[in-house]
């Protein structure tokens, strides 16, 4: 099984675009990145600040790693695994009733408190880690190819964003829908 060409760089492009987006917001505030490992409570004490500088490292090799064609199947293992990382931590804090933490993905500016939607959205990134680690087709791109590109992955950013927005006010809609 194949991948066409466009849709594998559409999908490697969002991804690579998400990486690197989420590694800015850790590197621009690092102590506080690392305090909420910290807060996940599953390394021992002393090891949150190491963590999230690989962690933070980590995102940018992959986003960069994304991009480049003679990376494309390790870059993709590479991410999946990254998800699979974080969405572990994820479902063990939502066990323990531990909904109250902020996830970490996007920074302090964009705090989103643990749920299932984060286990599915993560789910459906690395699935989607997982199809660009299939071989992309032979065809030929064209210019209108291109075109097609860069808007496929500029609507991916924006439901992106508009999903996250949305998921993190949810539960401020929730209390002002109830309220009298």
């Amino acid at each position: 099984m194949t991948l066409d060409p466009l849709l594998d760089g559409t999908l490697r492009g969002s991804l690579a675009l998400l990486f690197a987006w989420s590694a800015s917001h850790k590197w621009r505030d690092l102590p506080r990145f690392a305090a909420v490992v910290r807060e996940y409570e599953v390394l021992p004490v002393g090891l949150e600040r190491p963590a999230a500088l690989v962690l933070g490292a980590f995102e940018v090799v992959i986003a960069i790693a994304l991009l480049v064609p003679a990376a494309h199947g390790s870059s993709s293992v590479a991410a999946a695994a990254l998800l699979a990382i974080y969405t572990a931590g994820i479902i063990l804090n939502l066990a323990r009733g531990r909904r109250d933490l902020d996830c970490g993905c996007f920074g302090p500016a964009q705090r989103q408190p643990l749920s299932e939607w984060l286990v599915l959205r993560n789910v459906l990134l690395l699935l989607a880690a997982l199809v660009v680690g299939l071989p992309a087709g032979a065809r030929s791109l064209s210019a209108l190819d291109a075109f097609a590109g860069i808007a496929g992955c500029t609507t991916l950013a924006m439901l992106w964003t508009s999903a996250n927005q949305l998921v993190s006010q949810w539960p401020r809609m929730q209390a002002v829908r109830r309220s009298p």
